[in-house]
């Protein structure tokens, strides 16, 4: 491992680390010493780290895992997020590279490194002393086992279950990850007073709280727009009601309400601006508390978009509706042959049907959202997006 580290080495791969990868391999190997494979890997899981990991990217003497594992591995900007929920001395069993790791060593006292793989633990060892995190200890063992045999008391317990089956492949269900939090959380909170566990997106919420115990709050964290992880927060003997907060970690803007919560929701025919929540947002299901902490009216019960004549900051795409047409043949026939962009939502018709019916071309600075209003009746909201 350490030769990869040579000067020499180190130059060929920045040097070729925008080309492909395939292509490279088909080339000879210039250092026949070395195995070209293991300089093809850090080549491309360099660019992959590229706009990921820009610490890991942009530092020198950096050596990275497999692409697959640089993939699965946290953003820094969803590292840094959960960082900012911790302190005290937190123990991340399931380590890995360690990005969550190095973010936790910022705001934590002390944080211990467990990672079974021999080689991620070397990496990651290495990569720490490279960036100075010094804070941290680092140990090559299966986490849970650590926690068994350690004496020493945690502030948190940190835990990113594997979500890859040797027969499923990928997968999101507690039971199928490794490990098992619903089997080991009740251990966790012994040995911590709190848990962060992350999980899949695809998780559901209700699935997750009728397995896991003691959870007080469930982070919904996306990024530029994609729901990326959700992360369960357990406190020792918690009982109470479960908040979700919702944010983006690359805006900042965060939307919080209580798990289960029915509030009344208001409804309204299209005002001058329609709004669509964030997938961070709907994944909450709070779909009334999200127009009645915003000011804003429904569409539909069914639509989850949102209209108000005032322009006010939300976590979501927002739009000024240019012309509301009735869902009809005379209606449409304008838009034959015009470029834009088409949504459907609760609608009885997909994009591609109404694309190739009324051919209305893809792309375009313009946006077509065929729903149903509060009426019942089928509309089409002509809009142009307004920036954030």
């Amino acid at each position: 491992m350490t030769q990869l580290l040579a000067a020499e080495v180190q130059e060929f791969i920045r040097q070729h680390e925008q080309d492909d990868v395939s292509r490279l391999a088909l080339g000879k190997n210039p250092f026949p010493n070395l195995s070209y494979p293991e300089i093809l890997n850090q080549i491309a899981a360099r660019q992959k780290a590229r706009n990921k990991l820009p610490t890991w990217y942009g530092a020198k003497g950096i050596l990275f895992p497999t692409p697959v594992s640089v993939e699965q591995t946290s953003s820094e900007a969803a590292a840094r997020y959960k960082a900012s929920l911790v302190s005290g001395h937190l123990i991340d069993l399931t380590g890995g590279f360690g990005v969550d790791s190095f973010y936790f060593s910022k705001s934590c006292r002390r944080v211990t490194h467990c990672e079974v793989n021999k080689d991620l633990h070397a990496i990651a060892l290495h990569n720490f002393k490279v960036l100075g995190a010094d804070n941290t200890t680092f140990v090559n063992d299966d986490g849970n086992q650590v926690l068994k045999s350690t004496t020493e008391s945690f502030s948190w317990i940190y835990v990113d279950p594997s979500r890859r089956h040797d027969l499923k492949g990928k997968v999101f269900q507690l039971s199928d990850c490794t490990p098992d939090a619903a089997e080991w959380i009740s251990l966790w909170l012994e040995k911590a007073p709190n848990v962060m566990i992350k999980t899949a997106p695809m998780l559901d919420l209700s699935a997750g709280l009728s397995q896991l115990e003691h959870i007080r709050e469930i982070h919904i964290v996306a990024l530029k727009g994609e729901v990326r992880e959700l992360l369960w927060i357990a406190n020792r003997g918690y009982d109470g009601p479960v908040q979700l907060k919702a944010v983006d970690v690359s805006t900042g803007k965060t939307f919080t309400t209580p798990f289960g919560s029915s509030p009344e929701a208001r409804f309204s025919q299209p005002q001058r601006f329609l709004y669509e929540p964030g997938p961070q947002l709907l994944k909450t299901g709070a779909f009334a508390d999200i127009g009645n902490q915003y000011g804003l009216y429904k569409l539909h019960p069914l639509s989850h978009l949102y209209t108000l004549d005032d322009l006010v900051d939300f976590p979501g795409r927002v739009f000024e509706i240019t012309s509301v047409l009735p869902y009809s043949k005379p209606a449409m026939k304008p838009l034959s042959g015009q470029a834009m962009n088409v949504s459907v939502r609760h609608f009885p018709e997909s994009v591609e049907t109404i694309r190739k019916r009324y051919k209305i071309k893809d792309g375009g600075h313009r946006y077509a959202f065929f729903t149903t209003a509060t009426d019942d009746k089928k509309i089409v909201l002509l809009c142009k997006k307004i920036d954030a």
